[in-house]
């Protein structure tokens, strides 16, 4: 069974102007000691996808030891394709919803959802080294994620969040418990989780918690600050 990082951190390209800040932003979150990022891109641009993986996958070279350089912070100016030569944290990648992209970019793992893939076809395409979860948003597809093949499953939305357009209804700190209880895979909590409410989403029973919104503003300090909270 593997083991996920407490914070399981999600980078939305939509969320940022360009792919330089979504870089950045991935490098100030490992210079904190994160060692998983999800990249997501809803853009249905498969071409721009792939590229951006794949400077993420240079970033933190697979299965390498690899510290972020810290020239993000230190103000220096970042140009696309650099590589950091420093080491110190094993970084794991995970592609949402493609699988494909995810293997073309050597990808750690690929997490998909309920209207996409389903986790047989995704394994059989990914393999069965690779990590791969699935998002789940009641009992009954809790129940049949944990039958699958899958490593983790994601539980949510826990709170109301803004980062889908659609989003599924809110399950509550009581919908994490329920998952807990029909599952012993590692579950991911996931939806309007932050700072000030993470902590009891792991004291409902969620092994890691995944954050997009409360990341994006100042990705150094605020992972810094989640480590805090779930140390």
């Amino acid at each position: 069974m593997i083991v996920l990082p407490r914070l399981y951190p999600i980078l939305d390209a939509g969320s940022f102007s360009d792919a330089l800040g979504l870089l950045a932003a991935a490098q100030e979150l490992s210079a904190t000691g994160v060692t998983l990022i999800q990249y997501r891109n809803k853009s249905g641009n498969a071409k721009a996808m792939l590229e951006q993986a794949r400077e993420l996958r240079r970033l933190f070279p697979a299965h390498a030891a690899v510290e972020s350089h810290s020239n993000v912070a230190k103000g220096a100016t970042l140009e696309w394709g650099t590589q950091s030569s420093e080491s110190h944290n094993v970084f794991r990648l995970i592609m949402n919803d493609r699988a494909d992209l995810g293997v073309a970019a050597e990808f750690d793992g690929v997490h998909v959802g309920q209207e996409d893939l389903s986790p047989e076809a995704a394994r059989r395409i990914i393999g069965p080294d690779r990590w791969l979860g699935v998002s789940t948003h009641n009992p009954e597809q809790v129940r049949e994620a944990d039958l699958t093949s899958v490593d983790y499953l994601a539980i949510g939305p826990v709170f109301a969040t803004s980062s889908k357009d659609k989003p599924d209804p809110v399950v509550g700190l009581e919908g994490v418990r329920g998952a807990r209880a029909l599952t012993r895979k590692p579950l991911v909590a996931i939806g309007g989780i932050t700072r000030a409410n993470a902590a009891s989403v792991i004291e409902a029973g969620a092994d890691s918690v995944a954050v997009i919104s409360d990341l994006l503003r100042e990705p150094r300090k605020s992972a810094e600050e989640f480590f805090h909270i779930l140390r």
